[in-house]
């Protein structure tokens, strides 16, 4: 209902602008502040004032003069403060919201009939994920739900990087030691794990065996990486056999979170299929190629890059920015548009691939780049674990332990009477544990730095997932406790949302928690639009805050409760109980019926 209010307001407005012969370029709308009692405020009597020749209130109260308030369905009043027009709700913006976020799907906007490409995580499939690198399959994962949500047609892409040295470095270890030549044992049965001591093995090697033996293995390393460029079946066969086994157990790792794929798009195929040989002959067309150091090069400080793009070396190969110009111009080809996530250490090759790609005559607008910050560990028990570094999957694991320890020291404490076994016990601490991690690290605008910190992340007080997991969990007691199922819409248990009167819905906990139930498909345009679920993670804290206060304040079930109220509050719960479980499902994060 937010929006349509919203867009109520700027008919408004604008009709009444231009009535007073008024530019309507800058309306000037913007939400107040928590302690003015309007939904939406406008600002324009501040720009308008030098114009009309009039101090900015005497503005304000002219346009509010012009607006019929009683030709507005969602507002109930036009109120002047000072400068600004505040806008406030009426009966029938409270009766809507209360019955359309009952829906299963509240703030889901309509079907925007475009389609997106989000590509993240990529990792090179060397080994295991590592905890460095988390946020990228986290903030990407709620990206694409969250353009999913906003009415996108949404596909998932992981880039493999299969055609560097790194994976012909890799091919020939596999290929060239045994069993018995590795250190130590896999650390976990997944084949990542088995198979990145091969490839430990073979960097080793090459650092320090003789002269001799490591030109003989640069010549099969080349090879390989000879045989790729060339679209050889066997050498993409070979490299496929080690590449295929690593993604299989990184998949597994990601399924964790969840992130899943709808595609693992590999480099290959933009080799095997011409694209890459073409480009690299476009590239070397442009005013801007030349060859030196022997290797061609683009040379782009006309363009406000001072570092040079290396496309092709002089043996031939190209190399792997090469590639992904080939794999991002099918991008833009098969979809209206494309987002990568990528770290802070890519913002360089990100500047490079957007400029060249235009240098070959691309319109890069489709293309958008969320880049992020790396998570950092605190020193203890996580960071010193191994010399090699901190896994995903050790971080997963240590979140489930720990939520596991939390939720059973809160068994004494909880009100409701359904009785938890071992297997639900489970469940929770991982459905919480998991959770912690994407929603501490989804919570931050992604340029910042973090430091994953555990006290702050399982804090079931603090704004943090278990805090907003719980609302949902709260909610799901009372509706159950009612009779009803937390799983069906109201809608489908036959409760007739018409006649539930939202009107006595009139303390302020009440108020406050419908509209700020109102404005979630508001926030999930916004967060959409400007590519940052962050936003969605503050809405949720705000909305638990809001939940919280209602449930302190206003009973739901008890005897002395007015049945009319009693229905009225029972839809506001259900209400509440959808929204924060979408919310919560943008962000990747499970939401318990019960902790």
């Amino acid at each position: 209902m937010f929006l349509s209010l919203r867009a109520e307001v700027e008919s408004a407005l604008e009709t009444a602008l231009s009535t007073l012969d008024y530019p309507t370029d800058d309306l000037g709308i913007e939400e107040p502040p928590e302690d003015v009692d309007s939904v939406l405020a406008s600002s324009v009597a501040f720009r308008l004032a030098g114009e009309a020749g009039a101090p900015p209130p005497q503005v304000a109260a002219e346009l509010a003069e012009k607006i019929d308030v009683d030709e507005l369905t969602y507002v109930a009043a036009i109120e002047t403060q000072g400068p600004y027009l505040n806008f406030l709700p009426s009966d029938a913006y409270l009766e809507n919201t209360l019955e359309t976020a009952t829906a299963a799907d509240y703030g889901a906007l309509e079907d925007r009939e475009e389609s997106v490409v989000v590509e993240h995580t990529s990792a090179n499939p060397t080994g295991p994920v590592h905890v460095g690198r988390a946020r990228n399959p986290i903030i990407g994962d709620a990206v694409a739900n969250l353009l999913d949500y906003a009415g996108y047609d949404v596909d998932r892409h992981y880039y493999v990087n299969d055609a560097g040295r790194q994976m012909a470095v890799f091919t020939w270890a596999y290929e060239t030691f045994d069993e018995d030549d590795l250190e130590g044992e896999p650390e976990r049965d997944r084949p990542e794990y088995d198979l990145v001591r091969y490839y430990r093995k073979g960097n080793a090697y090459l650092e320090n065996a003789d002269e001799e033996a490591v030109e003989a293995a640069e010549a099969e390393i080349e090879s390989i990486m000879q045989g790729l460029e060339a679209g050889d079946d066997e050498a993409y066969e070979r490299v496929s056999e080690v590449v295929d086994q690593v993604l299989g157990g990184m998949k597994e790792c990601l399924a964790r979170l969840p992130a899943e794929f709808d595609e693992f798009v590999k480099e290959t195929r933009f080799m095997r299929n011409g694209d890459t040989d073409d480009l690299v002959a476009r590239l070397k067309e442009l005013d801007e190629a030349v060859y030196e150091e022997d290797a061609w090069q683009l040379e782009l400080d006309d363009h406000g890059i001072d570092k040079n793009l290396v496309f092709l070396r002089a043996d031939g190969t190209s190399l792997y920015p090469t590639r992904d110009l080939a794999h991002h111009e099918w991008k833009f080809e098969e979809y209206d548009n494309a987002v990568t996530v990528l770290g802070e250490d890519h913002t360089l090759q990100a500047e490079q691939l957007r400029t060249t790609l235009e240098l070959l005559g691309n319109d890069t607008d489709p293309l958008r780049q969320v880049l992020y910050s790396y998570v950092n560990l605190p020193e203890g028990k996580m960071s010193t674990r191994r010399g090699t570094g901190v896994d995903l999957d050790d971080l997963l694991d240590e979140a489930i332990d720990r939520a596991r320890e939390e939720v059973e020291d809160r068994l004494d404490d909880r009100i409701r009477d359904d009785d938890l076994d071992d297997e639900d016990i489970e469940r929770i601490a991982h459905q919480v544990g998991i959770g912690a991690v994407r929603y501490d690290i989804v919570s931050k605008q992604p340029a910042k730095a973090i430091t994953f910190e555990w006290e702050q992340a399982l804090d079931f007080e603090a704004q943090s997932a278990p805090y907003v997991q719980y609302v949902h969990a709260r909610c799901c007691g009372i509706l159950e406790e009612a009779g009803l199922d937390p799983e069906t819409t109201l809608a489908d248990q036959e409760i007739d949302l018409e006649s539930v009167d939202a009107a006595l819905l009139e303390t302020a906990a009440e108020r406050e928690l419908l509209e700020t139930l109102a404005r979630f498909p508001a926030v999930v345009e916004e967060a959409a639009d400007d590519l940052e679920p962050h936003q969605i993670a503050t809405y949720t804290r705000t909305f638990a805050d809001r939940f919280n206060a209602f449930y302190r304040e206003c009973p739901v079930l008890a005897e002395d409760v007015d049945p009319e109220v009693r229905e009225a509050r029972l839809a506001l719960v259900a209400a509440s109980k959808h929204t924060v479980a979408n919310a919560l499902s943008i962000l990747g994060v499970a939401a318990p019926r019960s902790m």
